[in-house]
């Protein structure tokens, strides 16, 4: 018989699909008094005519998970693991730049000064595929 290809890390897939339907889903939720209330999800956040730090971040979580979940399913040899982490490391450091940009960027200051304040669905849900693809990452399932 052929050799046998490696397994797929379920777990790891797992934590980044998490990551990709937590960015699709609403982030944040945000009340404008009577006005009424916003639920934006990550596609919000992304403006190329007011290109920021929130831009950046958005686009580095979205793309990372994407990568990350392609290259859960396609195994490309002896580089798949380092692909793997650099993925996670890149949708990790999107979060991380996404939270500066909320505390920078004048426009966004409203979910930056009680972040978790107007945490949503989504926003959780990124935290926990992040913790999931790292478990999946270290135990290589």
């Amino acid at each position: 018989m052929g050799k046998k290809s490696g397994k797929l890390p379920l777990i790891y897939l797992l934590g980044m699909a998490l990551v990709v339907i937590g960015f699709i889903i609403p982030m944040f939720k945000v009340s404008f008094g009577p006005f009424g209330s916003s639920t934006p999800n990550g596609f919000k956040f992304i403006d190329f005519d007011h290109m920021g730090f929130v831009t950046i971040g958005s686009l580095l979580v979205f793309a990372g998970a994407c990568l990350g979940v392609i290259f859960s399913l396609v195994n490309i040899g002896s580089s798949t693991d380092l692909i793997r982490l650099i993925s996670l490391l890149i949708t990790i450091a999107g979060g991380v730049v996404l939270v500066i940009g909320f505390t920078q960027d004048s426009f966004y200051q409203f979910i930056g000064k009680q972040f978790f304040k107007h945490a949503f669905v989504g926003f959780y849900m990124i935290l926990c595929g992040w913790v999931v693809a790292l478990v999946g990452y270290i135990t290589k399932k």
